[in-house]
């Protein structure tokens, strides 16, 4: 090959650019979407608090779901890219349908069960593509990791900002329509730079289109979109779906565990402890989408003032995007704080951060329950900016730690499995997490100022003794996890499996 043809060959960096500008605007949809779902579902349609956190349960619980499906067709069939692209194309078509629901309520329905199938295929298959580009060298796929999921906090805090004002001023539709032009935007500069990416993927990418692979994915598509539309209408279907989903994975659990050597089983119990801690705290995680967006629309005063002066003015959908900005400012500050606590030998286990997420969220409902107790007549809105900063941090402390948990202590023939068993554990959290938002349910006309703060007293009271008994046991956990992570290294040795060294805090994905 001639020097010249050598030089236009693309870059890693250049194939990255294309995975990192299309990541970005499919978050920016698909937070942009959440930061007005509720809003919209309770505001516009006229549903109930009960009747919206049971659907909204159903859409979030799926919609964690189905990357373990999106990733066996990517992996199996037709390839990381082919699959990305599809699911891409399918979230545009969802939010383009969201916002026709507006007018047309039939397509509802369908048009979150299109987004949460879409989600499915985009989601595992994105980060596959990061992987593959940067294979073999360790340094740089850490650099691309960080840069890519920075893009998904970047596009959840641009949309959630930008959504809730659009919904506002202009109606549901303009925001779900903003959702669906954004992944335009990204494809379009897939399209336009797609020779920088043509290399990537796996072996099923390189070859030449065929037709079979692809009417296979597409039809397990269209059937799945049709099953979810099923689920998200019926409420006791997606019940019975989270508890089939829930025995399975015990189940499956159960068989690998005794399937696997004496070696193994050290880790294996470690990585069922942790990985049933990550899941809990999603319970309290997902009130941001629920309660604690009713509880801002109802009690909070949108005003952030500081002696008097008022800096900026949030409505409800965008306290929200508090979360995104917490995570990117605690993010270097507590990579630096691991840097410094592991060269001084004193580094923080797995199980101890945990117990510290727990405790910041802990305390976070402490505070949200005393503002609410003493509202006069609204709560202020810095209540929301530290209690957003101490569930976000305790994000980056717990389930942001999924796969390192998986790639520290799961041998890599079961890794893949485990990392799909988590997905489906943060789909059932998630489901239990909106149902638990019905405590703080308004019935009726909805109440405002004190009030309407006077119902969220009690959700928030028995989330925070529900996040101090849980620390708790957490506490008393650590004596055995600690003998469990000793007896894993005395099996297997200080193994480290490669993902553990790409594993950054991500976003709550969805």
């Amino acid at each position: 090959m001639s020097s010249s043809s050598l030089t236009e060959l693309p870059t890693r960096r250049q194939a990255f650019s294309v995975v990192f500008a299309i990541e970005l605007w499919e978050r920016f949809g698909y937070y942009g979407m959440q930061a007005v779902l509720t809003l919209y579902l309770v505001q516009r349609l006229g549903l109930s608090d009960v009747a919206a956190n049971v659907m909204i349960a159903a859409f979030v619980g799926l919609t964690y779901i189905t990357p373990v499906l999106g990733g066996f067709a990517g992996d199996r069939i037709l390839g990381p890219r082919r699959t990305m692209l599809m699911g891409a194309f399918a979230l545009v078509f969802g939010y383009a349908a969201l916002a026709l629901a507006d007018q047309h309520r039939s397509l509802l329905f369908f048009a979150m069960a299109l987004i949460s199938a879409g989600n499915g295929l985009f989601k595992p298959n994105a980060a596959n593509l990061v992987r593959r580009i940067y294979e073999g060298d360790d340094a740089a796929l850490d650099a691309a990791f960080t840069i890519y999921y920075m893009s998904v906090n970047v596009g959840s805090t641009v949309s959630m900002l930008i959504t809730p004002l659009l919904q506002d001023r202009y109606g549901p539709a303009s925001a779900f329509l903003t959702c669906s032009g954004g992944l335009v935007v990204g494809l379009a500069y897939y399209f336009w730079r797609r020779r920088w990416i043509h290399h990537a993927g796996s072996a099923l990418d390189q070859g030449p289109f065929q037709l079979k692979p692809f009417l296979t994915v597409f039809g397990g598509f269209v059937l799945t979109v049709l099953v979810l539309t099923g689920i998200i209408a019926s409420p006791g279907i997606a019940r019975l779906c989270v508890w089939c989903a829930t025995a399975a994975i015990a189940f499956l659990w159960g068989r690998l565990y005794l399937r696997s050597g004496n070696a193994a089983r050290p880790g294996l119990r470690l990585t069922f402890l942790l990985c049933l801690e990550s899941m809990a705290y999603l319970i309290f995680y997902q009130q941001m989408m629920t309660s604690l967006t009713l509880f801002a629309l109802r009690a909070v005063d949108g005003d952030l003032r500081i002696g008097g002066v008022t800096l900026v003015h949030l409505s409800a959908g965008q306290f929200q995007a508090l979360n995104p900005i917490w995570i990117m400012l605690a993010s270097p500050v507590l990579a630096a704080l691991y840097n410094r606590l592991a060269r001084q030998g004193r580094d923080l286990s797995l199980a101890h951060k945990m117990v510290l997420g727990f405790g910041l969220v802990t305390l976070g409902f402490l505070i949200w329950w005393i503002a609410a107790s003493h509202a006069q007549p609204l709560v202020s809105a810095w209540v929301m900016v530290l209690g957003y900063g101490l569930i976000s941090i305790a994000e980056l402390l717990t389930m942001a730690l999924g796969l390192a948990i998986i790639a520290r202590y799961t041998l890599p023939e079961s890794s893949g499995f485990m990392m799909g068993s988590l997905y489906l554990l943060w789909g059932v959290a998630m489901y239990a997490g909106s149902l638990v938002a019905n405590f703080a349910a308004a019935t009726g006309t909805p109440a405002t100022g004190a009030a309407a703060a006077a119902l969220y007293v009690p959700l928030f009271r028995d989330l925070f003794v529900a996040g101090l008994i849980l620390t708790g046991v957490l506490v008393c956990l650590l004596p055995l996890a600690k003998r469990w992570d000793r007896e894993h290294v005395m099996a297997t040795g200080p193994h480290v499996h490669p993902d553990a060294r790409s594993a950054m805090p991500a976003e709550m994905e969805g």
